[in-house]
């Protein structure tokens, strides 16, 4: 006769945080075994990418659930204030990284589409919300944070409503000076994607990619370089590595050795203390030299000739 098993007891692991990001509410990430979501309603959009396991819920009376797959290619997004639940497929639970976003990023016309098809199979798309979450771990990251964010609301966009695409545009030269300028004038205060784009009137995207375009180089990675340099400066100075992470605009400490190593090289700390190298020994006079001057004839001062009258 079979024994039957005892139910694994559920267990959570989670962890959540607001980032300093505007139009991300809440980012929440879980692991959860044995444990089943009753009908629930969010205020926000639900952004979901599960790392292992898998997920099945009800959306409005109908079932869905997210691929038990290792290609890691498909992101579920859910529209707010629609009711639904979720549990896992196997017993082994699942693993999940959420965003829940505000109507600044994903407006209430797109509820409709996301309900029909809130399961999204798109590489790219799972890339980028990697990506985000990715940077959102990183305080001091939020430039580039707000920058992608940007880039995933924008595809989500497209591929809700596949006919009202737009084609985004690349070349804007002026647009590129214009925010250089603005990040050149605020590297340690820096700003945000948003106020950017209404400082210089362009949609967030077209910023970003006008000046990707026209330096080769993200925003918020010219703004990094940036700091990365005056913190050169400073420590070469001789103000301890605290004190410069504020000064040259990093979040703190920890902030500045992560950029700072992977665009120097170094840590901070070793950059400001290492020792200037010896000076270079004089060369050593060779033989022929030696025999070159010597057979050199005297140099003879000659006296101007004065006409007597």
């Amino acid at each position: 006769m079979a024994v039957s098993r005892p139910a694994p007891q559920p267990t959570a692991d989670v962890f959540a945080w607001r980032p300093r990001v505007p139009g991300v509410v809440e980012v929440f990430h879980a692991h959860f075994t044995g444990y089943a979501y009753p009908m629930h309603v969010h205020e926000a959009w639900t952004l979901l990418i599960v790392d292992d396991g898998a997920v099945r819920y009800d959306l409005d009376r109908h079932e869905h659930g997210t691929p038990h797959n290792t290609s890691h290619d498909s992101v579920s997004l859910l529209p707010p204030h629609v009711p639904h639940n979720g549990s896992a497929v196997t017993p082994d639970g699942f693993r999940k990284r959420v965003l829940y976003l505000d109507a600044s990023v994903l407006g209430e016309e797109l509820i409709g589409p996301a309900v029909d098809g809130p399961d999204l199979r798109d590489p790219v798309l799972r890339r980028r919300v990697g990506q985000l979450h990715g940077a959102l771990s990183r305080p001091g990251d939020e430039l580039e944070a707000d920058s992608r964010l940007t880039f995933i609301g924008e595809r989500l966009r497209g591929l809700l409503r596949p006919g009202k695409a737009v084609r985004p545009s690349h070349r804007d030269p002026v647009l590129a000076r214009r925010l250089r300028e603005l990040l050149d004038a605020r590297v340690a205060e820096g700003l945000t994607l948003g106020a950017a784009a209404g400082l210089l009137q362009a949609h967030p995207a077209h910023l970003v990619r006008a000046f990707s375009g026209a330096y080769g180089i993200a925003p918020h990675q010219y703004l990094t370089a940036r700091r990365v340099d005056r913190a050169r400066r400073l420590l070469l100075d001789g103000l301890p590595v605290g004190e410069v992470a504020v000064a040259a605009g990093f979040y703190d400490q920890a902030h500045l050795t992560r950029h700072f190593r992977r665009l120097v090289g170094v840590t901070p700390g070793r950059y400001g203390s290492a020792p200037a190298p010896a000076p270079a020994p004089p060369p050593r006079r060779r033989s022929s030299d030696v025999d070159v001057v010597a057979e050199a004839p005297p140099v003879v001062a000659v006296s101007p000739k004065v006409r007597r009258g």
